[in-house]
């Protein structure tokens, strides 16, 4: 179980809320609500909140269907 648990943190790519911020061209405020309302996890590192890319850009990102 204890490698099951190291692959998956070790496929987590975790940033600060600004360095996400920037990724996704949104406020840290709209990165802050996401984590409030559930959308996304927020992971505390001492004092410090940090995000996964990964989930973010999974929950984030949404398609927008064409009128084809």
């Amino acid at each position: 179980m204890a490698a099951q648990d190291k692959k998956s943190s070790s496929e987590q790519q975790l940033v600060s809320l600004a360095e996400a911020a920037e990724q996704f061209g949104v406020s840290v405020k709209t990165i802050r609500r996401r984590i409030a309302d559930g959308t996304v996890h927020g992971y505390r590192v001492g004092r410090l909140i940090r995000v996964d890319l990964n989930e973010l850009q999974q929950q984030l990102l949404v398609e927008i269907p064409s009128l084809k």
